[in-house]
């Protein structure tokens, strides 16, 4: 669902609220008109009124990733420094709408994607984070990871890979002679080919492998200590957390263990593990001179400036570490001091253009 344009201060624009409260107890205006009336606001500068340069963002978010996205303090910093949030209305031409410096957005469906293509290219003095096919491309597990494997990244820092995988279509009775095959150790993580979902499975033998459900990818599992690194990259800025993780699988639990057991979300702001007492060598994050060239690297072949990447780093090892999953416009309301990060990008794409 898109939310309406009309505005309201549980959505992230009480500027625009007051600004339109102060012109005939306007609560009904549209976008255009609430975007026109911050734009008539000015400050005094000796003596004079000078124009106030608003940055007009316009945003295509479910109602879930509104809530969790649009925080007050995130609202009351952006307008401190004139960014305006203004919802597209999806009942109306996009086109119609604004004018938007900023077009940000992460709705599903074909025809969404036709209306921001047609969008981009009638309208190419705005941003619109990110391109539609850029995105889609990271959304399939078969392709996500490709970039990452491509670039084989390796220096003085650390080496960083994928884990091996295999992707299964259809037929789950060819799993267990597929994945021979592909020579896969177990346990394998099973992932929905489509990454619109969290949910994973960890499949201890060959035998159960018949009951999962396809399309799927398999990924080797890697033991990591129970800690993953989720790398959250909002134009050239990192922010690194950690997160907890699946447990190590001894050599021993995989022999006795069977079945498939299912998780339905491994990685939560519930469970972050900064704080926690771990063993250093889980604990230490991976080199910041690693992470930067990775960062710049996908930038650049994945197209996107809103994502995030699931690292790991393989136990035992100081600089090994595996790209798991690849999110765009992850969740960043749990990303400590994402309001200043998030709104200094913002402005910086508006002066680059």
């Amino acid at each position: 669902m898109i939310l309406g344009i009309k505005m309201r201060d549980d959505i992230g624009c009480k500027m625009a609220d007051d600004l339109v409260l102060e012109e005939d107890g306007g609560m009904n205006k549209s976008g255009e008109e609430i975007v026109a009336a911050a734009q008539k606001k000015y400050s005094i500068v000796g003596g004079f009124p000078q124009p106030m340069k608003v940055v007009v963002v316009g945003y295509a978010l479910t109602s879930k990733k509104t809530k969790s996205f649009l925080q007050p303090k995130l609202e009351g910093l952006a307008r401190n420094k004139g960014i305006l949030f203004v919802a597209i209305d999806h009942t109306r031409p996009l086109s119609d709408q604004g004018p938007f410096d900023i077009v940000l957005h992460k709705l599903s469906g074909k025809e969404w994607r036709h209306i921001l293509e047609d969008y981009r290219q009638t309208h190419p003095e705005v941003t619109v984070l990110d391109p539609p096919d850029a995105i889609q491309h990271v959304y399939n597990r078969q392709s996500m990871l490709q970039d990452v494997a491509d670039l084989d990244l390796s220096d003085i820092y650390g080496k960083v890979g994928v884990p091996k995988q295999l992707v299964i279509k259809k037929d789950p009775a060819s799993i267990p002679d597929a994945v021979s095959k592909a020579g896969l150790r177990l346990p394998l993580v099973a992932k929905p080919l489509v990454a619109k979902s969290h949910e994973l499975s960890l499949a201890y033998d060959q035998y159960s492998l018949k009951k999962l459900e396809p399309p799927l990818v398999l990924q080797e599992f890697i033991n990591h200590g129970g800690v993953l690194f989720k790398v959250y990259i909002v134009g050239e800025a990192i922010k690194v957390v950690r997160r907890f993780s699946l447990p190590d699988v001894s050599k021993r639990e995989l022999s006795k263990n069977t079945g498939v057991f299912r998780f339905p979300r491994v990685s939560c702001a519930a469970a972050s593990a900064d704080e926690a007492d771990l063993d250093p060598n889980v604990a230490e994050l991976p080199p910041r001179q690693l992470l930067e060239r990775l960062a710049k690297e996908l930038r650049r072949r994945l197209g996107l400036r809103l994502f995030n990447l699931d690292i790991i780093r393989e136990h035992g090892t100081k600089d090994n570490y595996y790209v798991i999953d690849i999110n765009y416009f992850p969740g960043y309301g749990k990303m400590p001091g994402y309001e200043h990060i998030f709104t200094d990008f913002l402005l910086s794409l508006v002066r680059r253009k």
